[in-house]
């Protein structure tokens, strides 16, 4: 079985901190990401390893809910949640990274990975894959810009720069 990648890396000017919530705060997930219509939490608490939640979204026209889960978790620099759908094994890592010359900045990689599922079903998948390749790395570049809209406007309440433009 061959695995396919893709790997979106987005600059976010916010804290480390600031995206690490707003990327594993599920239930904000429908109101932060345009791509996805909602999340049923199945465990509560905090996110960590072993979190589980249902995620509805829509891509390539279709509306699809599939089951996360996190395997790793090691706050604020870095998740894995992998899910399994129609056979295929998929994991998703994102690594969070300050940055040391833009004060306040966050370097957002993730990395998306599949593994398809053997026999025909398998077949199909590599058939299509540089199409699904690219509408995966669209959707990822979709929610990396919408994390960044969520993290990089002022907090409600916050005071405006008179000078700023």
């Amino acid at each position: 079985m061959t695995e396919t990648q893709v790997v979106v890396e987005r600059r976010i000017g916010a804290p480390v901190d600031r995206v690490w919530d707003a990327l594993t705060d599920l239930e904000s997930a429908p109101r932060v990401l345009s791509g996805v219509q909602s999340i049923e939490v199945l465990t509560p608490g905090p996110f960590t390893e072993g979190t589980r939640w249902r995620e509805t979204r829509r891509m390539l026209g279709r509306t699809a809910t599939e089951e996360m889960y996190v395997t790793a978790c090691q706050e604020p620099s870095r998740c894995v949640v992998e899910s399994e759908s129609r056979g295929a094994h998929y994991v998703s890592e994102f690594d969070l990274s300050p940055e040391a010359e833009a004060e306040g900045g966050t370097t957002v990689r993730m990395t998306f990975s599949a593994t398809p599922p053997g026999g025909v079903a398998g077949m199909l998948m590599k058939v299509f894959g540089g199409l699904g390749t690219k509408a995966v790395t669209k959707a990822i570049e979709q929610d990396l810009a919408d994390v960044a809209a969520h993290v990089e406007r002022p907090a409600p309440g916050a005071e405006q720069d008179p000078q700023a433009p």
